[in-house]
């Protein structure tokens, strides 16, 4: 008989469905007639061209090379009033964003209060995207 825990992971892994199978780079995208990736239950996720442009727009030439798209906004069963970001580009993006990005801290990850998700999702609607996390 499966444990609570089994359960609450398996519920997990099928909220998680539309996360893609593989996070292609932003140069990757751009060079696409039709950016899209691949998602976990097997339809796909289209890009908008003005979105990877705005990207663009806000990195440096090597970190278009390394920003893996979508941008992951981790949602915690723990961390209720929070939301994360990995990763030392993502966070910049996501900072910019919120225009409380400093040059002078290089951070891998962040963590921001859920109320401002809004605020990115309503900039980058189809370049971020939610994934649920039990820790």
């Amino acid at each position: 008989m499966p444990t609570a825990e089994d359960l609450l992971n398996r519920e997990v892994l099928r909220i998680n469905l539309h996360l893609p199978v593989a996070r292609p780079t932003l140069s990757q995208l751009i060079g696409k007639e039709n950016p899209r990736v691949k998602l976990r239950d097997g339809s796909y996720h289209y890009f908008k061209r003005s979105e990877l442009e705005y990207l663009m727009g806000i990195l440096d030439p090597e970190e278009v090379e390394r920003l893996k798209i979508p941008i992951v906004l981790e949602i915690s069963t723990v961390d209720r009033g929070y939301f994360h970001v990995r990763g030392r580009i993502e966070v910049k993006v996501i900072e910019t964003l919120l225009g409380c990005f400093d040059p002078l801290q290089d951070k891998t990850e962040g963590r921001y209060p859920r109320y401002l998700l809004p605020r990115i999702r309503r900039t980058l609607p189809t370049t971020t995207t939610y994934a649920f996390t039990v820790e």
